[in-house]
């Protein structure tokens, strides 16, 4: 005795294209193309975009304590709340406003194809790494490509086109040259290496383990109120399980600046050894859009090196420990394991391309 034939997918309804639309066009234009419009002109009248993150209020890297822990929280936290509140908007409304099979069709494949179309859009999200973290993780329990997924967070900081110009006004359009030639090859490169890496495992379209099934259902309810509550459920479930996570390795970190950055002068040189410890660093520390720019603009003054710099000046924005813990169940380790080492080792060779270009 045979079944009867499945009913035909509803149509998506045209109001949650809009809601998505909407919202990404607004946050974006509220949260990051206007302020970084009004600071572009800042950084070409001034030199500068601000003072370094990582200094306390005398200009010094605090010793490690408590209070050193919440004044970088707070900091922090004031330049990226906003980003943060619209990632956690933009990665729930994905999975219950957007047909599941556009995902699928521009980032789902195996090929270099769905990779660039992750880079691309990246380029206008201009988010942090952490605040573009539950945008990643909406994609892939959406079934989005590891590659493409990947080439879409790491885009958000290294092909930022904000960032490059601040870059180019206050530190030389060379270092801006550099970082966008490093961009490139991080971005595209390794977005390529892990959906290779996919191909022999499990399907690159399947739902992440440990991530909710339900996600992103093309047999789930089009009315309204349903869409409304899958939105909710998916903002309530990011919000709890990222930002507990989030807030205490933030704290860490900024307890810890002094001991990831212990020296910050003209005794660091351009030895591999230096090029490599800075390296290293940065993929660790958690930094704000831009905030790479006046870290490496006070290091620069302070006598440090052109290879320790530009490897910071890499390192630093893709990645941070935080973001690392909030896409942990997006990524198979292996892929985050290489994700890891790719952006160390193109931040030393961006540092031994600014020592052989004489930075």
């Amino acid at each position: 005795m045979t079944g009867r034939p499945s009913a035909p997918h509803a149509r998506h309804p045209l109001w949650g294209l809009c809601v998505f639309a909407l919202i990404a066009l607004v946050g974006l234009y509220y949260v990051k193309w206007s302020p970084y419009y009004d600071r572009i002109f800042v950084a070409e009248q001034t030199r500068s975009i601000g003072g370094s993150i990582l200094n306390g209020s005398d200009g010094m890297l605090p010793a490690p304590s408590l209070q050193a822990a919440l004044d970088y929280a707070l900091a922090y936290g004031r330049a990226i709340w906003k980003a943060l509140i619209l990632g956690l908007l933009l990665g729930s409304a994905l999975q219950a406003l957007l047909p599941p099979r556009w995902i699928r069709r521009w980032l789902g494949g195996s090929g270099a194809g769905s990779v660039l179309t992750g880079s691309l859009l990246s380029i206008p999200s201009m988010m942090c790494t952490c605040c573009s973290a539950p945008v990643v993780n909406g994609l892939r329990q959406c079934r989005a490509a590891p590659g493409a997924t990947a080439a879409y967070w790491l885009g958000n900081t290294m092909l930022n086109p904000a960032t490059l110009v601040f870059m180019g006004f206050v530190l030389g359009w060379q270092w801006a040259g550099l970082r966008l030639a490093a961009g490139l090859a991080m971005v595209l490169g390794l977005g390529w290496l892990v959906n290779r890496l996919n191909r022999s495992s499990a399907p690159l379209a399947s739902t992440p383990a440990g991530m909710d099934t339900d996600a992103c259902d093309a047999d789930a309810p089009m009315d309204v109120h349903s869409m409304l509550r899958r939105w909710a459920r998916a903002f309530t479930g990011m919000a709890l399980r990222l930002l507990p996570e989030y807030l205490i390795l933030v704290l860490l970190l900024g307890a810890a600046r002094a001991w990831l950055f212990p020296v910050l002068d003209m005794s660091i040189d351009n030895s591999l050894l230096w090029i490599a410890g800075a390296a290293i660093a940065g993929l660790l520390f958690v930094i704000p859009t831009a905030g790479e720019v006046p870290i490496v603009q006070a290091m620069l003054a302070l006598g440090v090196a052109a290879g320790p710099a530009a490897a910071l000046l890499v390192t630093l924005p893709p990645v941070s420990l935080p973001s690392l813990a909030m896409v942990a169940k997006s990524f198979r380790r292996a892929d985050l394991a290489v994700m890891i080492a790719g952006i160390v080792f193109l931040g030393m060779l961006a540092g031994g391309a600014a020592v052989l270009l004489g930075f």
